[in-house]
């Protein structure tokens, strides 16, 4: 394992056990839940906006694997600041980029929850596209 390999392991390690913006937001503007039934994670995520619709408040609830929580604790500080269509628009590559290690399909879809239940949040609240392979769903309950 490289250098590189052992300091991004220990940079997730600690998002897993000091998550940032971890928590809930009462009468929050956007909020959605997402799962992953393949592993059991879920994850909630809760925003408020400020006037110009940048993200005031971001905070995330949930259990799982170290990297769906740590990929979610590492999408709140990304976000924060940032308005809903600049959020709507984030590649999954800049996501993975700041993981910064190599992840098999499973852990991808572990690595992503955060971002995905984010960009439904944002759908809901307000009206931007929804995460690619989730478009054309509108008509689903989409908690």
């Amino acid at each position: 394992m490289s250098e590189f390999d052992q300091l991004y392991r220990e940079v997730i390690l600690d998002h897993y056990k000091n998550p940032r913006g971890h928590g809930t937001l009462e009468g929050a503007d956007a909020e959605a839940e997402g799962q992953n039934p393949l592993c059991g994670d879920e994850v909630s995520i809760f925003v408020n906006f400020s006037d110009d619709d940048t993200i005031d408040e971001v905070r995330f609830d949930g259990r799982g694997c170290a990297i769906s929580q740590a990929a979610t604790s590492m999408l709140m500080e990304l976000v924060q600041g940032r308005t809903a269509g600049d959020v709507a628009a984030m590649s999954k590559e800049e996501l993975l980029d700041e993981l910064g290690i190599p992840l098999t399909p499973v852990r991808l879809k572990c690595a992503m929850l955060g971002l995905t239940t984010l960009k439904v949040a944002l759908h809901k609240a307000k009206g931007t596209p929804l995460p690619q392979g989730l478009a054309g769903l509108e008509e689903l309950d989409l908690r």
